[in-house]
């Protein structure tokens, strides 16, 4: 954004705006207080509208006091600083993070805190290349053909006091609409191809795609029934599922005390406020005197969302809670600790 002609209007442009891009993700700290903390503020505060010009106020004053520290010197003296134009451009930054992250399949809640509902667009992946090459070239290649323009005399002293790359960075941001427009388009499709079928002869209550990498055409199928989950993949280019071929059918399980406990727990709640297609496992302890000796039970949470056919790692975004015999809260994990406890069970 800056290069693509934000830069040209105030000093120090550049550096507000990816100060002030990033600066949401500053939420990684809560994690210092547990995993389950970290879950319940991870995308609250800072990707909400409401913390948007508060954590832009506080960019901008670092960087205030940046230029104060440097003698107010700016690469180009000509080009002063403009703070209200800059509290500006730091506010659209975090809106343009807030953005991105509604793009993929982890969601944001942006109306925190009147609303902690987690809302998502579904459309592209958490780590995207394609739009990662995009954005990269759009920085770089201007690079590359300012030695040519140099060689051939292209720019006059004018010119060359301007900063570089804005027709790269304008076609590189236009590309990424575009991609989303794609996206979008075969995201509807793949949906609406779920939507149309039923599944062992029952109706479908909700359906979802969520998105693989690289191929726009390819999507993960969730849909939910009375009374079981199934999982597929679609191909959007021919939306037709053939619910019989691929289907992985996943049986709601049965409430039980244990898991009842288990939901009701800090953890359990903000995981289940979160998670689109939560499902849970209960199994009983063997003895462990060394690892959560008091620990009778263990329930795992699990996000059928991330549940990618053919993958056969454990689920990153998985969440666990130990319960004593009198179903009291041992202990409560959530992400790759969650995900990957040692098999020391006995069903």
């Amino acid at each position: 954004m800056g290069r693509a002609g934000l830069n040209r209007k105030t000093a120090l442009a550049t550096a507000t705006l990816t100060l002030a891009a990033e600066a949401a993700d500053l939420d990684v700290l809560s994690r210092f207080g547990g995993s389950a903390f970290g879950l319940n503020h991870h995308r609250g505060f800072t990707h909400s509208f409401l913390g948007v010009p508060l954590v832009a106020a506080v960019v901008v004053g670092l960087i205030y006091l940046i230029w104060r520290l440097r003698g107010r010197k700016t690469r180009n003296p000509d080009l002063p600083p403009r703070w209200g134009l800059l509290f500006a451009y730091a506010c659209l930054a975090g809106l343009s993070h807030i953005l991105l992250d509604f793009t993929n399949n982890y969601g944001v809640r942006p109306f925190w805190p009147f609303s902690e509902r987690w809302i998502s667009w579904d459309i592209v992946f958490i780590v995207e290349p394609v739009l990662l090459v995009v954005l990269t070239l759009g920085l770089i290649l201007p690079s590359l053909f300012s030695l040519i323009n140099e060689e051939i005399g292209a720019r006059n002293q004018d010119r060359r006091a301007n900063p570089k790359g804005r027709l790269a960075a304008t076609l590189a941001l236009l590309a990424v609409f575009a991609y989303w427009g794609l996206r979008d388009y075969e995201h509807r499709r793949a949906v609406a191809a779920l939507q149309s079928r039923n599944y062992h002869g029952a109706d479908a209550i909700r359906a979802s795609a969520y998105p693989y990498s690289v191929n726009p055409f390819r999507w993960y199928g969730v849909v939910e029934t009375p009374t079981f989950f199934a999982a597929m993949n679609v191909d959007s280019l021919a939306p037709d599922v053939d619910p019989e071929a691929q289907m992985q059918v996943r049986y709601k399980p049965e409430e039980t005390p244990v898991t009842l406990a288990a939901k009701t727990t800090y953890l359990g709640r903000v995981y289940l406020s979160w998670a689109q297609y939560p499902v849970t496992e209960t199994e009983q302890l063997a003895n462990d005197p060394i690892e959560n000796p008091h620990a009778a039970y263990l329930v795992r949470f699990r996000d059928l969302r991330y549940d990618y056919p053919g993958r056969n790692a454990p689920p990153t975004l998985g969440a666990v809670v130990f319960l004593s015999r009198d179903l009291q809260v041992v202990e409560e994990r959530f992400g790759m600790g969650g995900a990957s406890t040692k098999n020391r069970l006995q069903r």
